[in-house]
């Protein structure tokens, strides 16, 4: 069987830069190049419209595929040994092609001039060589210089007409196996093999899974940018000092990951003969901090962010390991506000997800139900979990008009009815998104109407909510946001065709913002008991007290593309998900956490461990169907896991105190949850009930025997005499 054939996909094109990119074949790429629109454009940016040069098309001349149509390094699909060369000096092209084609190093696929008259030239790489090296030999074929800047595999270029042409070869269009790269699989979906931090990527070695083209770039971001001219070797030097402790001090290892800025390798040798001279002293302060940086997906200006925030919450967000969709909606944000922004859009990525069933712990089946509140302070910058919800409800946003104008339409024609005609017949419109006033009659008649889908709810003041929902209706949302969880069944029965009627089982995601304050007075002393507390994902915005204003980034076009494709990937998904490993982290957990509470008597964290083992589970569910993993990566294990620990630490932080004082007759015991010390662990080996007593003033003494039941029945003691018990191996 031949190897190539005609009319196979060679590359991608996109409609822009930040655009999806589609396979195309030989015909789709010339047929573009043909188009009379694309002509025109180029003109106009050769007359000076330079910025009409960003809404060119574009296509990839390193990668034939990727998965999802993603232009990106971790998603190429078929990778190519081929290397783009940009000359940037304009007006050269034709010479630059006369002397390749009489006698290149490389051979050459395409050479064109771009659209503002500098030159392409895409050559065959062969195997083993470095694109430093295939630069290096074509400056000296050319007497040109091409751009320094080592391009991956996801790099593209914007389209230009066949009159830009010098010479395209037939091989351009033929791609066998053998002309394709072997990528090493990503940190997320295989270890590496053994304990060595070393491995290959499409771009040359990695440590830890990080590119070190990646580690030096943003090494030379920390240092004053790459060198200019006459501090070369001297940024050289310092550069191989700090960077040999994470190439285990190996100088064969440095010369294949540092940057030669057009030293020759006697040259490059001797800088990284004098950089191994000196005593190694370990990872440098600076190195590691980038290499902790680039672990989770931040800059390395921002890990003293994620580090206050982790000593702050317990939780890390390792933005590199998140999957489609999470990801995108963290580009721009804050470290500080990292969790805050996953847990706004979490409830809005299950809504999206509501046709699929999920096995927990115990065996039942649930849905994907989730409601967060985000609180802060005014002006703590709640906005940046509403930037990131508007991308992820427009899909809600645009069906609904459609829907919502039908009902306008029916409303109009029943209004406009004459006396004894027939009144229209109610199309029983599917409306998403309702608002958070909603009155209860209109959402049990969005809800007869939703066909097993779920609602969802965005609202920016909670105090809005509380107020509109006056006069009893608040408790009656209650009601309705406690069964939302477990899709339990609700209704009202009236004797009047003014108000809605009926039983319905209530699928009602939402996710809402609002003060500090605000929330004290939906959750009172008085219905904090009721259940719905502990049925909350809560996120707390960070402290702005006297902080300088923080710096916000904005997602590209390309980011809130990716987000639209993740929630098209969560409609898809209907049915019974199995996800054991996910059952068995969570089970795990839970218990551990009964251990904690039983340790400590805690009744409060006792409450609110168990659904907050349920909502990490059901984040963590969210997480694996973004991934299109087969079975639950380690990173989904981990962000489940995330997610219940902050949700119960959160929870606690916020209702804790109103239940513990619920639980202890309002006794405030002043301490952080988080710091609570084991009233078990404090016990001597041998004690007495009057040990007991003692620590725990104010219980009562059935309360006491309660307690003394239940480390027995656990295995943690047994009694020595009528009034004392000794601790086991198992209980300590």
């Amino acid at each position: 069987m031949e190897m190539i054939v005609k009319q196979q996909k060679f590359t991608c094109i996109g409609k822009g830069h930040g655009a999806p990119c589609f396979p195309a074949n030989r015909d789709d790429w010339e047929r573009l190049r043909r188009e009379p629109w694309l002509a025109e454009m180029c003109a106009r940016i050769e007359r000076g419209d330079a910025e009409l040069k960003h809404r060119l098309p574009v296509w990839t001349p390193h990668c034939a595929e990727f998965k999802d149509n993603h232009r990106a390094i971790a998603d190429a699909v078929r990778p190519l040994k081929r290397l783009m060369l940009d000359f940037d000096e304009k007006g050269h092209t034709d010479e630059i092609c006369a002397r390749l084609l009489e006698k290149s190093p490389l051979v050459p696929l395409l050479i064109e001039e771009s659209v503002r008259r500098g030159t392409h030239v895409l050559v065959e790489l062969p195997d083993g060589m470095s694109a430093e090296d295939a630069q290096a030999l074509m400056k000296e074929a050319t007497g040109f210089t091409p751009d320094a800047a080592v391009k991956d595999v996801s790099r593209c270029i914007y389209m230009v007409t066949e009159g830009h042409t010098r010479y395209v070869s037939d091989k351009l269009f033929e791609v066998s196996e053998e002309c394709e790269r072997k990528i090493a699989p990503t940190s997320n979906e295989v270890p590496h093999k053994g304990s060595d931090p070393l491995c290959e990527s499409e771009t040359g070695l990695m440590f830890k899974g990080i590119p070190y083209t990646s580690i030096i770039a943003e090494w030379w971001h920390r240092n004053g940018g790459e060198p200019a001219e006459g501090e070369r070797n001297v940024k050289l030097h310092k550069l191989a000092v700090n960077l040999r402790a994470i190439c285990d001090n190996k100088k064969e290892v440095l010369m294949q990951v540092m940057p030669r800025f057009g030293l020759s390798d006697v040259e490059l040798r001797s800088v990284v003969d004098s950089a191994c001279k000196e005593t190694p002293k370990g990872i440098s302060k600076m190195m590691q901090s980038i290499v902790d940086a680039l672990e989770m997906g931040i800059s390395s200006d921002e890990i003293e962010d994620a580090e206050a925030v982790q000593a702050e919450t317990g939780v890390k967000v390792n933005v590199r390991s998140l999957p489609i969709g999470l990801k995108e909606s963290l580009v721009g944000v804050p470290v500080s506000m990292h969790m805050p922004v996953l847990c706004g859009v979490m409830p809005i990525a299950a809504a999206y997800a509501d046709q699929v069933q999920i096995e927990y712990c115990d065996g039942n089946l649930q849905h994907l139900g989730l409601m967060s509140i985000i609180r802060g302070e005014q002006a703590s910058n709640k906005s940046v979990v509403k930037n990131a919800i508007d991308v992820w409800k427009r899909q809600f946003d645009e069906e609904d008009a459609l829907a919502r104008k039908r009902e306008e339409e029916w409303k109009e024609r029943k209004k406009g009815r004459k006396a004894n005609e027939k009144a229209p017949e109610d199309p029983k419109v599917l409306i998403r998104m309702v608002p958070v006033t909603v009155s209860c009659s209109t959402l049990l008649k969005r809800f007869k109407n939703a066909n097993g889908h779920c609602i969802y709810s965005f609202g920016e003041e909670l105090d809005t909510l509380r107020k509109t929902n006056g006069a009893g209706s608040w408790s009656s949302k209650y009601d309705i946001y406690r069964l939302s969880f477990d899709q339990g069944e609700w209704g009202q029965d009236y004797n009047s065709d003014q108000a809605e009627s009926g039983v319905v089982k209530v699928a009602y995601n939402w996710t809402m913002l609002g003060t500090n304050g605000a929330m004290r007075k939906c959750f009172k002393q008085d219905n904090i008991e009721n259940g719905l507390s502990s049925r909350i994902l809560v996120a707390e915005m960070p402290d702005s007290s006297f902080s300088k204003m923080p710096k916000f980034g904005r997602r590209s076009a390309e980011d809130e593309a990716r987000i639209q494709q993740a929630v098209t990937r969560l409609r898809a998904f209907s049915g019974l998900i199995d996800t054991p490993r996910l059952r068995k982290a969570i089970e795990e957990w839970v218990e551990q956490k009964r251990v904690e509470a039983a340790k400590d008597i805690d009744h409060v964290k006792d409450t609110y461990r168990k659904r907050a083992a349920v909502i990490g589970f059901r984040c963590g569910v969210i997480f694996h169907l973004l991934s299109d993993a087969k079975k639950e990566t380690k990173a989904c294990l981990d962000f489940a896991l995330m997610m219940a620990e902050y949700c119960l630490s959160q929870q606690m932080k916020a209702f804790g105190e109103a239940l513990r004082n619920e639980y202890v007759n309002a006794q405030d015991e002043c301490q952080r949850y988080g710091a609570n010390h084991s009233v078990f662990d404090q016990l001597a080996p041998t004690f007495s009930r009057d040990d007991l007593r003692a620590l725990k003033s104010g219980t009562t003494e059935s309360g006491l025997r309660n307690i003394v039941m239940r480390w027995k029945r656990d295995g943690w003691i047994v009694p020595v005499d009528k009034l004392h018990f000794q601790k086991t191996t198992q209980g300590v």
